[in-house]
């Protein structure tokens, strides 16, 4: 009797349909985010002389963290889906942010100057943004309660696993035919959308409000998130993703430009330097995806702000020794695998938000507060990847700046023994 009560709750088709159509779009909105950082340097040695601009070692590293600055800026913009998810339902929203980052990201491979680029990269952020919360908000009100953490976990291995492909697309098509296809692979995420429109109905939780008449209109479920009961947890949480975002993209995005430039610099020709940035990361994909694996039980065991700064306290060493000590060794190439690892485990912290921030708000704004919590941050994440791509072309170095951010991950220590514990505590209703 002890064995069967202990067994999992099974899952519904329409959970096991719409897990995967979540885990999905985010694997492929994992790809999409990682192509641009794979493909920096050989786009923006051809469009920055077109946009009449040298392409200097200098100014790649300058423009292509205006252009990051720029994406995370439309990743910031895409709040506006949390109102929307709570408004309308978290499938239909689901397709809407595949589709416009779809989209944006083919039109990538046409452009034919830097600000077209930049422009089209803003729009495809916005799509982006929004995956995540709507993919994340959908597993947390439809999977059961046993399985719900367990689901938010393995969900997320979907965006590096993402990684894991936009290495390989890199690694086949990007060396073979160029940076343009690597965009138009980008485009495939729209394919999904059939899939998803039909096959997948809303979660049960938010159909339930919808049918006893309780869908909220738009500001007032965005505007709720910021009530008593909700502004002090809404701060902090934004605060939490902040951190976790300079460690993403001022850190772990410039991974494989980090390993061209070593490998080049050991005297490593152009071709295999670019096939080791691929293998560089892999190796952080799977760091990840196991990170996300083990992420459900430590939280289970420790809570949700003790593993949180479990992983952030790897984040920290991973990024400061990585870049700051290992990326200037003469043999660098070896030991700098080695950290991308540990620096993959680490990046694992962004699984914890899609388990914690669901329990910590009611059904009626749970996607406003999804949204806003992990798009917020961007903007001040933007402002950072600016500061870091100038640190780039003032020392002339990646190292360096990018070891600075790991200071970041400190300051989230500090801030965490005042976030929302909620281990061992049901969804909210």
């Amino acid at each position: 009797m002890t064995n069967v009560a202990a067994r999992p709750t099974p899952l519904t088709p329409n959970q096991i349909r719409g897990f995967w159509a979540a885990w999905a779009g985010w694997a492929l909105d994992g790809m999409d985010s990682f192509i641009y950082s794979l493909v920096l340097v050989p786009a923006l040695t051809e469009l920055l002389p077109r946009s009449g601009i040298e392409a200097t070692a200098g100014n790649i590293g300058f423009y292509g963290s205006v252009l990051f600055a720029l994406f995370l800026v439309g990743w910031g913009v895409s709040m506006i889906w949390g109102p929307i998810a709570d408004r309308f339902g978290r499938v239909r929203t689901l397709t809407l942010t595949i589709l416009c980052y779809s989209l944006f990201t083919l039109l990538c491979g046409v452009v034919t100057g830097i600000w077209q680029l930049a422009a089209l990269r803003f729009l495809a952020g916005i799509g982006i943004g929004g995956e995540w919360a709507m993919g994340g908000t959908f597993i947390a009100e439809e999977w059961p309660e046993d399985r719900r953490k367990a689901g938010g976990g393995y969900m997320h291995t979907g965006y590096y696993f993402g990684f894991f492909l936009a290495a390989l697309a890199n690694y086949s098509v990007g060396a073979k035919y160029g940076w343009r296809w690597m965009f138009v692979v980008g485009g495939t995420p729209a394919l999904l959308i059939t899939f998803i429109r039909y096959g997948v109905r809303e979660s049960e939780t938010w159909r339930r409000r919808a049918e006893s008449g309780q869908r909220p209109p738009m500001m007032e479920a965005f505007t709720k998130i910021f009530s008593p009961v909700y502004a002090r947890r809404t701060l902090l949480n934004s605060l939490f993703l902040l951190v976790s975002i300079v460690g993403l993209w001022a850190g772990s995005v410039y991974v494989p430009t980090s390993v061209r430039e070593i490998a080049l610099r050991q005297g490593i020709a152009g071709g295999d330097a670019t096939r080791l940035a691929s293998y560089g990361t892999m190796v952080l994909s799977v760091g990840t995806i196991l990170g996300c694996i083990v992420l459900p039980p430590l939280a289970d065991r420790f809570g949700r702000r003790l593993t949180l700064a479990l992983y952030f306290a790897v984040m920290f060493f991973s990024i400061a020794v990585g870049f700051g000590y290992i990326f200037y060794l003469p043999n660098a190439l070896a030991p700098f695998f080695a950290v991308l690892f540990f620096l993959g485990v680490g990046g694992a912290n962004f699984a914890m938000y899609t388990i914690w921030l669901p329990e910590q708000y009611s059904t009626e704004c749970r996607g406003s507060a999804f949204a806003f919590a992990t798009s917020v941050g961007r903007f001040a994440g933007a402002g950072i990847t600016f500061l870091v791509g100038a640190g780039v072309a003032h020392f002339h170095t990646i190292g360096t700046p990018v070891a600075i951010t790991s200071i970041a991950f400190l300051i989230g220590l500090l801030l965490l023994p005042f976030g929302e514990e909620t281990r061992g505590q049901v969804l909210p209703s």
